[in-house]
Protein backbone atom coordinates (compact mmCIF):
# COMPACT_ATOMS: atom_id res chain seq x y z
CA UNK A 1 0.00 0.00 0.00
CA UNK A 2 3.11 2.22 0.66
CA UNK A 3 4.56 1.79 -2.95
CA UNK A 4 0.75 2.36 -4.43
CA UNK A 5 0.78 5.72 -2.08
CA UNK A 6 4.03 6.56 -3.40
CA UNK A 7 3.36 5.74 -6.79
CA UNK A 8 0.18 8.01 -6.67
CA UNK A 9 1.92 10.60 -5.42
CA UNK A 10 4.98 10.47 -8.04
CA UNK A 11 2.34 10.90 -10.77
CA UNK A 12 0.30 14.20 -9.14
CA UNK A 13 3.80 15.73 -8.74
CA UNK A 14 4.74 14.66 -12.41
CA UNK A 15 0.80 15.87 -13.60
CA UNK A 16 0.93 19.38 -11.74
CA UNK A 17 4.76 19.79 -12.74
CA UNK A 18 3.80 20.11 -15.99
CA UNK A 19 -0.09 22.43 -15.95
CA UNK A 20 -1.62 19.21 -16.92
CA UNK A 21 -0.70 19.19 -20.59
CA UNK A 22 1.96 16.92 -21.01
CA UNK A 23 4.21 19.74 -21.65
CA UNK A 24 7.36 21.42 -19.63
CA UNK A 25 7.24 22.08 -16.80
CA UNK A 26 5.09 24.60 -15.26
CA UNK A 27 4.55 25.50 -11.32
CA UNK A 28 2.54 27.91 -9.34
CA UNK A 29 4.97 30.68 -9.33
CA UNK A 30 4.99 30.74 -13.29
CA UNK A 31 0.97 31.03 -13.45
CA UNK A 32 1.14 33.79 -10.80
CA UNK A 33 3.83 35.55 -12.51
CA UNK A 34 2.44 34.80 -16.28
CA UNK A 35 -1.11 35.98 -14.64
CA UNK A 36 0.08 39.12 -12.59
CA UNK A 37 2.56 40.25 -15.22
CA UNK A 38 -0.17 40.16 -18.11
CA UNK A 39 -2.13 43.04 -15.88
CA UNK A 40 1.08 44.75 -14.82
CA UNK A 41 1.77 44.83 -18.92
CA UNK A 42 -1.62 46.09 -19.67
CA UNK A 43 -1.27 48.67 -16.87
CA UNK A 44 2.25 50.14 -18.85
CA UNK A 45 0.52 49.92 -22.21
CA UNK A 46 -2.08 52.62 -20.59
CA UNK A 47 0.62 54.72 -19.18
CA UNK A 48 2.79 54.74 -22.44
CA UNK A 49 0.48 55.33 -24.96
CA UNK A 50 0.10 58.71 -22.97
CA UNK A 51 4.21 59.52 -23.69
CA UNK A 52 3.28 57.94 -27.50
CA UNK A 53 0.22 60.90 -27.69
CA UNK A 54 1.09 63.77 -25.63
CA UNK A 55 5.21 63.72 -25.49
CA UNK A 56 7.04 66.41 -27.15
CA UNK A 57 10.54 64.93 -27.31
CA UNK A 58 11.12 62.41 -29.97
CA UNK A 59 13.14 60.48 -27.93
CA UNK A 60 10.45 60.27 -25.33
CA UNK A 61 7.95 59.73 -28.44
CA UNK A 62 9.64 56.72 -30.14
CA UNK A 63 10.37 54.58 -26.42
CA UNK A 64 6.71 55.31 -25.56
CA UNK A 65 5.26 53.77 -28.96
CA UNK A 66 7.80 51.21 -28.45
CA UNK A 67 6.87 50.37 -24.83
CA UNK A 68 3.09 49.99 -26.11
CA UNK A 69 4.01 47.61 -28.95
CA UNK A 70 6.27 45.60 -26.77
CA UNK A 71 4.26 45.02 -24.07
CA UNK A 72 1.02 44.06 -26.35
CA UNK A 73 2.78 41.83 -28.66
CA UNK A 74 4.22 40.16 -24.62
CA UNK A 75 0.76 39.84 -23.53
CA UNK A 76 -0.41 38.30 -25.98
CA UNK A 77 2.51 35.21 -25.67
CA UNK A 78 1.52 35.43 -22.11
CA UNK A 79 -2.36 34.79 -22.91
CA UNK A 80 -1.06 32.25 -24.79
CA UNK A 81 1.31 30.50 -22.07
CA UNK A 82 -1.90 30.38 -19.89
CA UNK A 83 -4.19 28.98 -22.35
CA UNK A 84 -1.87 25.83 -22.93
CA UNK A 85 -1.72 25.62 -19.36
CA UNK A 86 -5.59 25.47 -18.87
CA UNK A 87 -4.95 28.12 -16.35
CA UNK A 88 -7.14 31.29 -15.47
CA UNK A 89 -5.99 34.50 -17.08
CA UNK A 90 -6.00 36.49 -14.20
CA UNK A 91 -4.79 35.97 -10.83
CA UNK A 92 -6.68 35.01 -7.81
CA UNK A 93 -7.41 38.22 -5.62
CA UNK A 94 -5.14 39.23 -3.33
CA UNK A 95 -2.33 37.53 -5.81
CA UNK A 96 -0.62 41.42 -5.67
CA UNK A 97 -1.16 42.02 -1.95
CA UNK A 98 2.78 41.44 -1.60
CA UNK A 99 3.60 44.59 -3.10
CA UNK A 100 0.82 46.92 -2.23
CA UNK A 101 -1.87 45.80 -4.75
CA UNK A 102 -2.73 46.17 -8.18
CA UNK A 103 -2.57 48.49 -9.26
CA UNK A 104 0.89 49.70 -8.39
CA UNK A 105 0.40 52.53 -9.63
CA UNK A 106 -3.67 53.78 -9.43
CA UNK A 107 -6.11 55.12 -11.79
CA UNK A 108 -5.56 58.60 -10.11
CA UNK A 109 -1.98 59.11 -11.28
CA UNK A 110 -2.44 58.04 -14.63
CA UNK A 111 -5.23 60.17 -15.06
CA UNK A 112 -3.30 62.90 -13.33
CA UNK A 113 -0.39 62.60 -15.82
CA UNK A 114 -2.88 62.59 -18.75
CA UNK A 115 -3.29 66.33 -17.51
CA UNK A 116 -0.11 67.17 -16.09
CA UNK A 117 1.51 70.56 -16.66
CA UNK A 118 4.67 68.84 -16.46
CA UNK A 119 4.09 65.48 -18.75
CA UNK A 120 7.77 64.45 -19.79
CA UNK A 121 9.06 64.11 -16.92
CA UNK A 122 6.06 62.69 -14.72
CA UNK A 123 5.98 59.95 -17.57
CA UNK A 124 9.48 59.15 -17.03
CA UNK A 125 9.33 59.03 -13.37
CA UNK A 126 5.89 57.15 -13.51
CA UNK A 127 7.41 54.93 -16.32
CA UNK A 128 10.29 54.40 -14.40
CA UNK A 129 8.61 53.19 -11.05
CA UNK A 130 6.47 50.98 -13.57
CA UNK A 131 9.27 49.08 -15.29
CA UNK A 132 11.56 48.74 -12.14
CA UNK A 133 8.40 47.02 -10.82
CA UNK A 134 8.68 44.62 -13.61
CA UNK A 135 11.97 44.05 -12.67
CA UNK A 136 11.00 42.70 -9.63
CA UNK A 137 8.67 40.63 -10.62
CA UNK A 138 10.83 39.41 -13.01
CA UNK A 139 13.38 38.17 -10.45
CA UNK A 140 10.89 36.57 -8.30
CA UNK A 141 10.40 34.44 -11.19
CA UNK A 142 13.72 33.70 -12.52
CA UNK A 143 14.34 32.70 -8.74
CA UNK A 144 10.74 30.04 -8.30
CA UNK A 145 10.11 29.45 -11.60
CA UNK A 146 10.58 25.99 -13.97
CA UNK A 147 8.72 26.55 -17.10
CA UNK A 148 11.74 27.25 -19.12
CA UNK A 149 10.58 29.78 -21.35
CA UNK A 150 9.20 31.81 -18.92
CA UNK A 151 12.00 31.88 -16.96
CA UNK A 152 14.32 32.67 -19.84
CA UNK A 153 11.85 35.65 -20.72
CA UNK A 154 11.84 36.79 -17.27
CA UNK A 155 15.58 37.05 -17.58
CA UNK A 156 15.31 39.17 -20.80
CA UNK A 157 12.67 41.53 -19.13
CA UNK A 158 14.91 42.28 -16.26
CA UNK A 159 17.62 43.20 -19.02
CA UNK A 160 15.41 45.32 -20.95
CA UNK A 161 13.75 46.72 -18.37
CA UNK A 162 16.58 48.09 -16.64
CA UNK A 163 18.03 49.10 -20.28
CA UNK A 164 14.72 51.35 -20.50
CA UNK A 165 15.02 52.79 -17.10
CA UNK A 166 19.40 53.82 -17.50
CA UNK A 167 17.76 55.38 -21.07
CA UNK A 168 14.64 57.14 -19.58
CA UNK A 169 16.96 58.22 -16.26
CA UNK A 170 19.44 59.96 -18.74
CA UNK A 171 16.42 61.27 -20.53
CA UNK A 172 15.33 62.54 -16.85
CA UNK A 173 18.69 64.29 -16.46
CA UNK A 174 18.15 66.37 -19.65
Amino acid sequence: MRYVLAALGLLLMVACGSGGTGGPPVNVADVRFVQMMVQHHRQGIEIAEVGAAKATTPELKTLSAAIVSTQQSEVEMMLRWLHSWQQPLTPADGAHDHHGGLPEIDQKRIAELKRSETLESDLLTLLITHQDGAVQMAAEEVRDGVAPAVTQWAAKVQESRRAQIAQMRDLLSR
